[in-house]
C-alpha cells in the first residue's frame, strides 16, 4: 500500500496527532518518510503484496521500518537513544491511530519494539547486512495466536501463514 493512500484514509484527529509530532520534531519528517517509503519499496521487491498481511514479512516489514527510522533521524539527532525514542513515539503513534484489530495491533508494536531493540547490532552494518539481520529475525519469526502468547516471546511474531 502507498504510504500516501494510508495516510489519506486516517481521519482529521488522527492526522492532527500525528501532524503535532512532526511539529515537536519538524527535522525528523523529511527522514521518517523516507524511511517509510524504503521500506515500503523494499518489503514490495521482497514480499509483493504479503506484507500487507499478518504474515513474516509483515514483521520483516515492522522491524525494519523501526531501525530505518533510527538510521534516518540519528543523522539529525546525533544520538542513538534519541532516535530510538522517537521512532518508538512515532510508530506507537501510528499504531494507536490507524486502529486495527487489537491482536495485530499489539503484533505490530511488539515487532516494530523487536526493530528498535536490535537497531544498535545493525547500526554500523552496510544496507545489505541489516537486511539479511532482519530477514533472519523474520524467518524465526513466531506464530501466535493471542496475546498472552506474544507476551512470551523475544522474536518477531506473525498471525498468519
Amino acid at each position: 500500500m502507498n504510504i500516501w493512500v494510508r495516510i489519506k484514509k486516517l481521519s482529521l484527529r488522527q492526522l492532527s496527532k500525528l501532524a503535532f509530532l512532526f511539529i515537536q520534531n519538524p527535522l525528523k519528517i523529511i527522514p521518517t518518510l523516507k524511511a517509510t517509503k524504503h521500506t515500503i519499496k523494499l518489503c514490495d521487491t521482497l514480499y509483493g503484496k504479503s506484507h500487507h498481511r499478518s504474515t513474516k514479512a509483515n514483521a520483516f516489514r515492522h522491524a525494519y521500518w523501526n531501525i530505518q527510522i533510527c538510521l534516518k533521524t540519528q543523522k539529525i539527532t546525533k544520538n542513538e537513544q534519541k532516535s530510538i525514542d522517537f521512532a518508538k513515539k512515532l510508530t506507537d503513534l501510528y499504531e494507536k491511530v490507524t486502529q486495527n484489530e487489537p491482536l495485530d495491533e499489539a503484533m505490530d508494536l511488539h515487532n516494530n519494539k523487536i526493530g528498535r531493540d536490535n537497531y544498535l547490532q545493525v547500526l554500523d552494518k552496510s544496507e545489505q547486512k541489516i537486511i539479511d539481520f532482519v530477514q533472519k529475525l523474520a524467518e524465526r519469526a513466531q506464530k501466535v495466536s493471542n496475546l498472552e502468547e506474544m507476551k512470551e516471546i523475544d522474536n518477531l511474531v506473525y498471525l498468519v501463514e
